[in-house]
């Protein structure tokens, strides 16, 4: 049977660690060639090393998702050697600091905002061009129950993951008379190290891994999934209302 996923390019960014690497070995597996972008050089050799094992192939992009510049060229490159871009997967997110509001300092703010909002709008345009050369451009945006849930001291989070919503439905609807799609993921709790970090007496047994959660992924980024400017849940196994 031929793979899903067979000769699509897909960018995925954060995929040294946790849902990003689970999910770029994912669609490695379903055929894609993945541009595995991350800061962490060391972990991304690691995931080429298991993509490789799994019959994959993968290009390896150590890059600060706050480097702008470095997206621009990121996105120049993949038109010099592909001229298009079948899947863009905007997973990294940082979980910045939880506290009142008030004390959220300047700095951190901004590093939350800039990862989880600004570099997911510098991908789409960087981005955008190369996915409308495809003949079903998808792209999949990581989000959080808690841009809807609005719980006290989760604020910085919770508006960046607010705005990444607002910015995925928009361009849905800008694209809506393209060949392309635009979609949100929410995986709900995942053992990651973020959550870890959130939730630090949590049991992660009882927890859903990167793995299961990957597992939704080829579908959703394949040529035959038509949703555009929606939200798919992860716990209902479907696309839901927000």
């Amino acid at each position: 049977m031929t793979p899903l996923l067979e000769d699509r390019i897909a960018v995925v960014t954060g995929a040294s660690r946790g849902i990003g690497y689970a999910v770029a070995l994912e669609l490695a597996r379903h055929g894609a060639h993945v541009i595995a972008v991350a800061r962490t050089e060391a972990a991304l050799i690691e995931l080429d090393d298991e993509i490789r094992a799994s019959g994959g192939t993968a290009t390896l992009v150590p890059l600060d998702l706050t480097d702008y510049e470095g997206i621009d060229r990121l996105g120049a490159a993949i038109f010099e050697r592909w001229k298009k871009l079948d899947i863009l997967v905007g997973n990294a997110g940082l979980l910045g600091t939880l506290s009142p509001l008030g004390h959220i300092s300047p700095k951190d703010w901004d590093s939350v905002m800039a990862v989880n909002v600004t570099a997911n709008w510098r991908l789409i345009r960087s981005l955008d061009p190369l996915l409308r050369q495809s003949d079903a451009g998808h792209s999949l945006f990581v989000t959080s129950g808690a841009a809807v849930s609005f719980k006290a001291y989760w604020g910085g989070y919770a508006v960046s993951k607010a705005a990444l919503e607002a910015l995925v439905r928009t361009y849905a609807a800008e694209i809506a008379s393209t060949s392309c799609r635009t979609n949100l993921f929410n995986p709900g709790p995942v053992r990651t190290g973020m959550r870890a970090k959130a939730m630090p007496g949590e049991d992660p047994a009882t927890l859903t891994t990167p793995a299961e959660i990957a597992s939704c992924f080829p579908a959703l980024v394949a040529p035959s999934c038509l949703h555009n400017g929606a939200v798919y849940d992860f716990k209902a196994k479907a696309f839901v209302d927000r």
